[in-house]
């Protein structure tokens, strides 16, 4: 059985650079997810121009949610990167 490792604790009310630190981990992510393939559309039952149009905010949407899940820890290298310690915060 796996346990899942919870996220780190994070203040409640996220700095201004913590908050740029997530906003760069969620665009990494986003671009792993493109180059990953997610979004691409399927050859046999794709959803046409408009599914390629949108598949970049699916994208998005979903590299949010897994900065906001824990994300892969890159908020927290970031935010400490850009000067930022856990007394500012």
């Amino acid at each position: 059985m796996i346990t899942p490792v919870p996220p780190p604790h994070l203040p409640d009310t996220p700095s201004p650079l913590r908050a740029k630190a997530a906003e760069m981990e969620a665009a990494f992510l986003s671009e792993m997810l493109q180059a990953a393939g997610l979004g691409t559309p399927s050859k046999d039952f794709g959803g046409g121009t408009g599914e390629e149009q949108f598949a970049s905010f699916l994208r998005e949407a979903q590299a949010k949610a897994i900065v906001q899940s824990g994300g892969l820890g890159l908020t927290e290298a970031l935010f400490r990167s850009m000067g930022g310690t856990d007394d500012a915060a």
